[in-house]
């Protein structure tokens, strides 16, 4: 096993700085809907993504004439352009343009990995290549849950543990972390029917009483795409322009 490489879930950035590790790749799961979105924007021809963890630094921006996405507690700010339904993000309104974008929990995440080996955008959307790309990279992966005002949450656990599945299936990995497992465990018994386990979760149903619940079959819709945004310079591009 010490030959291994090593796959953590941290479901709650609140405890992230007990998963640090500098050399590891990290892949940012913020499943409804935050990192659904980005995926979506990536898929329609998006230029690049700047995620800010502030309200106020998104206004910044928006004063200088950047197009925004912010929301909080899923309500688009009256400043924004759009909040963070993957459907805003049609190809007609962000082909070829640059973004701000911040939300409620997974902006925050992003930037708080920033200084690990690489910071991954993941989704159900691009689940196999983001899967494929660790394993050929032959590094630790850590798999960071924005949850919910640094609260676990059951959509981001589920996704941490069909990535972890799907990379531990590689005997370059295995794992001794009981999040991993309980993740990769809860995935079982929710895989054979994945949208309905979801009608447990607390965010599924606030954006059903938001009347935004038009996003969850599609969020958790597997292999659309094989682009993967990643961090550069604070900003999120395609893994193949790195």
């Amino acid at each position: 096993m010490h030959d291994k490489n090593k796959i953590e879930v941290c479901f709650t950035p609140a405890i992230f700085k007990e998963f640090a590790n500098p050399e590891a790749i990290v892949v940012i799961v913020d499943i409804l809907r935050a990192t659904s979105a980005i995926c979506t924007a990536f898929m329609n021809g998006v230029k690049r993504i700047i995620p800010v963890a502030t309200l106020e630094e998104a206004q910044e921006y928006k004063n200088k004439g950047y197009m925004v996405a912010a929301e909080r507690d899923g309500i688009v700010r009256d400043f924004a352009d759009f909040g963070n339904s993957p459907f805003n993000f049609t190809r007609d309104r962000i082909s070829g343009k640059e973004i701000v974008y911040s939300t409620t929990n997974g902006t925050n995440c992003i930037m708080m990995a920033r200084n690990h080996f690489r910071v991954l955008i993941g989704a159900y959307l691009n689940i196999t290549a983001i899967a494929k790309y660790v394993i050929s990279q032959k590094r630790d992966l850590l798999v960071l849950c924005a949850g919910w005002k640094n609260k676990f949450n059951l959509e981001d656990t589920l996704y941490a543990g069909a990535l972890s599945e799907l990379v531990l299936a590689n005997d370059r990995y295995d794992t001794i972390c009981d999040s991993t497992l309980a993740a990769v465990d809860l995935w079982h018994m929710a895989k054979p029917d994945l949208t309905g386990y979801i009608e447990k979760a607390a965010q599924r149903h606030r954006l059903r009483q938001k009347k935004l619940d038009d996003v969850i079959e599609y969020c958790h819709t597997f292999d659309q795409t094989t682009i993967i945004p990643a961090l550069k310079d604070n900003c999120l591009v395609k893994l193949s322009e790195l």
